[in-house]
This record gives C-alpha cells, structure tokens and sequence, in this order.
C-alpha cells in the first residue's frame, strides 16, 4: 500500500456578510482553523457594497499560503 500526503500550498477563501463585525469574527474563525493545517495569511482583500435600498455588505477574500 502506497500512502502518499501533499500539503496545502495555497487556499482561497471567500467571506460575504452584511456586518464588518460578523466578516471581522469569521476571518478570524478560519485563520484559527487554518492554522492546524499550517496556513498563514498571505493577503486579504475586501469591499463594501450599498443595494440601492440603503443595505450594506461587506465581502473578502482571504488568500492563506503555507508556512515556510
């Protein structure tokens, strides 16, 4: 039995919420989760967005790399 394991290099992860306070919880969430797997953050990225009816959101992308 051949067992072979590759780590992660690269993940992207993508957030969208209507609070920047839930937004702020859930990237932290997942840098917490990513972590164990040995990701750190590379690069974030993030908008605000107004509907036309006055609602907000709030979006990011979150690129995670592999510890060296």
């Amino acid at each position: 039995m051949n067992f072979q394991l590759d780590l992660i290099q690269d993940k992207i992860e993508f957030f969208e919420v209507e609070s920047i306070k839930v937004l702020e919880e859930k990237i932290q969430s997942q840098i917490e989760a990513n972590k164990a797997i040995l990701l750190e953050v590379h690069h974030v990225s993030h908008q605000m967005h107004v509907t036309e009816e006055g609602r907000r959101f709030y979006s990011a992308v979150v690129h995670f790399k592999a510890k060296r």
